[in-house]
């Protein structure tokens, strides 16, 4: 999953997502059949935010044969190499990456946008999506929006960290993330360049053991 260093926590979630966040077992699933409706098999796939390549092997596995797995965790990267040492996976410090400008078909950006709490950082990375995909390009996006159960919402009120917004919870490992606003996660989709094709609503696991609601959004990058 990758974060951004520069916001106001951004080194104290790099040194998180080096340490800790890194012993995480992701359980945000893919949905291969929404994912086989929009994107062909010879798709030049980028796994942006790709951990230790869990997501990257499945769709590799699922029969796509050009996929990329890009994390700024080195630590997620190394553990990925080591559990699948024939999956591309690559570290990067900083955007923009060293791609060239729409050299993919389409990218999956998966729970990456809860790691990332701060609006500034979620606007880069959508920015930098639009410039690696081609116009036409899918972003599937899959992320946890606002939920309403009262744990949740506890979560928010007592758990959110000074300046964050709401939706911004610390976990007790030292984690932050953010549940988004739906309609916010449309718009900021709409202002980076992108057209929302499709959406899905269902239940999944989160790292704790609990079940939330996810939203699971298919954009095309419009033309210039």
């Amino acid at each position: 999953m990758t974060r951004s260093a520069h916001t106001p926590h951004g080194a104290r979630l790099r040194a998180y997502w080096e340490t800790t966040g890194a012993a995480h077992t992701f359980t945000h699933p893919l949905d291969a059949e929404l994912l086989a409706r929009h994107v062909p098999a010879g798709a030049a796939i980028l796994d942006y935010g790709c951990g230790y390549g869990r997501l990257t092997a499945e769709l590799t596995a699922l029969g796509y044969a050009d996929v990329r797995g890009v994390d700024r965790s080195a630590a997620l990267v190394a553990r990925g190499r080591a559990d699948h040492p024939g999956l591309r996976l690559t570290h990067f410090e900083r955007l923009p990456l060293s791609f060239a400008s729409d050299s993919f078909d389409a990218a999956l950006l998966f729970a990456v946008l809860t790691c990332v709490p701060e609006d500034r950082a979620q606007a880069e990375t959508v920015a930098e999506l639009a410039r690696l995909l081609r116009p036409g390009g899918v972003l599937y996006l899959s992320d946890v929006p606002l939920q309403d159960d009262p744990h949740h919402r506890r979560s928010y009120r007592e758990r959110r960290p000074e300046g964050g917004a709401y939706g911004t919870f610390e976990i007790e490992d030292g984690g932050v993330f953010r549940h988004q606003d739906p309609a916010r996660l449309r718009e900021s989709l709409e202002r980076g360049g992108f057209e929302v094709a499709e959406e899905r609503e269902d239940a999944v696991p989160t790292l704790d053991g609990r079940t939330v609601v996810r939203l699971q959004l298919i954009a095309r990058r419009t033309a210039d």
